[in-house]
């Protein structure tokens, strides 16, 4: 802001950034191409931040983001940087930022797998993957750097008379409208912060509060893959594990609860050294209640039958329980449902075996699991390696589309 000779204030008109508005997965982002933006947030730091909190409108205290690209959730509040990779054998970075809702943080500690179903598209669409990499028509392979983990994604984009092919008919629980189905392959998941199982065990005893449980410890699974999760049975916290958004986000004892779980997890996996920094890393670690099968009725009203999953799952993201689920919590349930002997596994290992014994079990490595909005099918490739296990990849299948693109206008100051 500057002012007249009569102290009237003159204030700076908004700057325009190119921008595109995408949906990926079940969530939906603002995507940058990195050049594309103001020179001093081509690179981290508070200029970048800055941007991003005012481009999605954080802080709200009204927590609605009126003023902002932003949907007011944890799956609607989210950033991409895209730009032409210069490591080999690859074709974009991809660079994830979750912006909160409620105070100035961008969270860059993890990734975004739903988005990541939309990053290959972006890519080819704004000429950051080679051209002779692109079919006429078929299936183009996207190989991208996710810069925040620093791992290997491949994404399989439709693609039609030379353009990404973005409308289909496959459909996906937790988005409303079918659209073309997008595979992606996260390659060798293990979060790249340590260890697969940071612990080195595949349950601990994980030690909380005894305001959470009495005996003041829950088994947990503690797994980096995709991103690092804590799964924690449902049953003690008098959980069924089918439970909606409205019975663990309208209850805010119970909210608290899940961040006080959430914190102790960081702590003991190594990811924080004392349970107070959780509140400056709010991205990761999740938090998730697993349980066997039983019949729910989705969000949506469908109706989903114990014999349609392997297991339930339900996750928070950003203190709330997701819609739907994390696309890379999807990713650490599925490795953590290939290992025998986590809680993941544990849970889905009735309904696992009697597949088997029916002759309906899917050999190829695959689990599908009952989330608020429905269910979803997740594969991964497990080995163990000298006493250690080992997860090559993990695929599964999302969406994605251009919901706007232009510029976006930002206040400057």
């Amino acid at each position: 802001m500057t002012t007249t000779t009569d102290q009237k204030p003159i204030f700076a008109p908004q700057i325009k950034v190119p921008a595109t508005y995408m949906r990926g997965g079940t969530s939906k982002g603002v995507f940058f191409n990195l050049t594309d933006l103001p020179a001093d947030a081509q690179v981290a730091g508070c200029a970048r931040d800055n941007l991003l909190l005012r481009v999605i409108g954080s802080p709200d205290p009204y927590a609605k983001h009126t003023d902002g690209m932003g949907g007011a959730t944890s799956s609607t509040s989210k950033t991409v940087i895209l730009a032409k990779s210069d490591k080999a054998d690859h074709d974009v970075d991809y660079l994830f930022g979750q912006v909160a809702i409620d105070r100035p943080f961008v969270d860059w500690s993890g990734n975004c797998g739903n988005l990541t179903a939309a990053v290959g598209s972006f890519a080819i669409s704004n000429g950051l993957v080679d051209s002779s990499r692109i079919p006429h028509n078929g299936i183009a392979v996207v190989r991208i750097w996710q810069k925040n983990i620093q791992k290997t994604i491949i994404a399989h984009v439709p693609i039609t008379n030379g353009e990404v092919q973005e409308t289909g008919d496959f459909e996906l629980d937790g988005v409303t409208f079918p659209a073309a189905e997008v595979q992606v392959e996260f390659v060798d998941p293990a979060d790249g912060e340590g260890a697969m199982f940071p612990t080195g065990n595949l349950i601990d005893d994980l030690k909380v509060p005894t305001e959470i449980v009495p005996s003041g410890v829950l088994q947990a699974t503690m797994i980096n893959a995709g991103i690092p999760t804590v799964f924690i049975n449902a049953s003690e916290l008098g959980y069924t594990g089918a439970e909606l958004q409205e019975a663990i986000n309208g209850d805010a004892k119970a909210l608290a609860m899940f961040e006080t779980i959430r914190a102790y997890g960081a702590v003991q996996m190594g990811l924080i050294k004392h349970i107070d920094e959780a509140a400056s890393r709010q991205h990761t670690p999740k938090v998730a209640i697993v349980a066997a099968p039983i019949d729910y009725t989705s969000s949506s009203g469908k109706a989903i039958a114990k014999t349609d999953i392997d297991l339930n799952v339900r996750a928070l993201s950003m203190g709330k329980l997701h819609h739907a689920m994390m696309g890379t919590a999807a990713v650490a349930i599925g490795t953590a449902a290939a290992i025998p002997g986590t809680l993941v596994s544990l849970a889905a290992a009735e309904s696992k075996a009697s597949k088997h014994t029916s002759g309906k079990a899917d050999d190829n490595g695959f689990v599908t699991f009952g989330h608020p909005s429905g269910t979803l099918k997740v594969g991964a490739e497990a080995a163990e390696v000298n006493g250690n296990w080992q997860v090559n990849k993990v695929v599964m299948s999302r969406s994605a589309r251009v919901l706007m693109e232009g510029w976006v206008r930002v206040p400057q100051g």
